[in-house]
């Protein structure tokens, strides 16, 4: 699908410099720009970029000042805010993109099934018993929904998930290849021969409203009850969510971290890559956790920034770290001043 310049302006809102009717089909960085593309501008430190690019359409801040001539061939868009109006472009380019509409006859559908209008259901997609699908739900091929599931308005589940029975997913969801939503928790029970019985998981797992979940993540059913997903939480890729674990509304947690069971982490939390969480334990609101943290205890005080395993406020744990790199050093001295009070 092509789009023209005077198109995109009134989109955006902004102001043309150059040819009104070109068109462009895709998208690209201004170093990479191509005859048919459009790129933007709002890092100075990529400014000469624009004087060699290939691009068709740049889109620039209002306030850009060229220093010197473009290429005939390239087309300005000036706007207020070139890096958000270019993250607005990006969003309805995907919307176009991903913009199905159909139900593949290679698809099997429980009779029982509830399916919405407007809706997307790719080759190989199984839907099981007494499913509710909204309308506009994506669901790519190759991806299996169990018996009981309710998936909400407009969400997307691309190719490959599995999605076990009673799960719950609200609307305007995002939810990436391979991931599985409903895996029974890790649940086991060591007997008198110290073998371990495996204790049957019956709860569900509850995706609310505008979550986005990550490519192999993966979040466990509860035992009993729900593991729950709030409002406009975002999970990365690789992630490990454990059973009735409760993720607060707009937590923001990156690759690679897991969380332990029946942990309660609070909303508007931060949580980066590789960070460990034990089970059992509640994170205040607000908690920001650095990058390859273990979090072993409560943090009852929001808004906290912890660092380190055992995690601990960020600023101990930057006075320590000084402390350690200075550890061989202060060894040397010790065995210096041993070897003066035996001599």
């Amino acid at each position: 699908m092509k789009f023209s310049a005077r198109q995109i302006s009134e989109i955006l809102e902004g102001t043309i410099e150059g040819n009104p009717d070109v068109e462009v089909s895709s998208v690209a960085k201004i170093e990479e720009g191509k005859n048919g593309s459009i790129s933007f501008l709002a890092n100075p430190k990529y400014a000469d970029y624009i004087y060699d690019t290939d691009a068709s359409i740049v889109i620039v801040n209002k306030d850009f000042k060229l220093q010197q001539k473009v290429k005939d061939s390239l087309t300005l868009i000036r706007v207020e805010d070139a890096y958000a109006c270019f993250g607005q472009l990006l969003e309805m380019y995907n919307q176009v993109k991903n913009n199905k509409v159909g139900i593949s006859k290679q698809s099997a559908i429980a009779e029982s099934a509830e399916i919405g209008e407007d809706v997307y259901i790719g080759d190989f997609v199984s839907i099981g018993e007494n499913v509710k699908i909204g309308k506009g739900v994506k669901i790519f091929p190759n991806t299996t929904i169990g018996d009981n599931t309710v998936i909400g308005d407009r969400t997307t589940i691309f190719s490959g998930c599995s999605i076990y029975s009673e799960t719950q997913i609200g609307k305007d969801c995002i939810i990436h290849a391979g991931v599985r939503l409903g895996a029974d928790g890790f649940g086991f029970a060591p007997n008198s021969e110290n073998n371990y019985k495996k204790v049957a998981q019956i709860g569900n797992v509850i995706i609310e409203d505008h979550v986005e979940v990550g490519s192999n993540t993966s979040i466990d059913r509860a035992t009993l009850g729900s593991t729950i997903i709030r409002k406009g939480v975002k999970l990365d890729n690789l992630i490990q969510i454990a059973h009735n674990v409760e993720i607060g509304e707009n937590t923001v947690i990156a690759a690679q971290s897991g969380v332990a069971g029946s942990t309660k982490i609070g909303k508007n939390c931060m949580i980066g890559g590789q960070v460990g969480i034990v089970g059992h334990i509640k994170i205040a609101n607000g908690v920001k956790i650095a990058a390859q943290s273990g979090i072993g205890n409560s943090i009852e005080t929001e808004n906290v920034i912890v660092q380190g395993s055992p995690a601990i406020p960020i600023g101990d744990f930057k006075r320590s770290y000084v402390m350690f790199r200075k550890l061989p050093e202060m060894a040397n001295q010790l065995k210096e001043l041993e070897n003066q009070i035996k001599h």
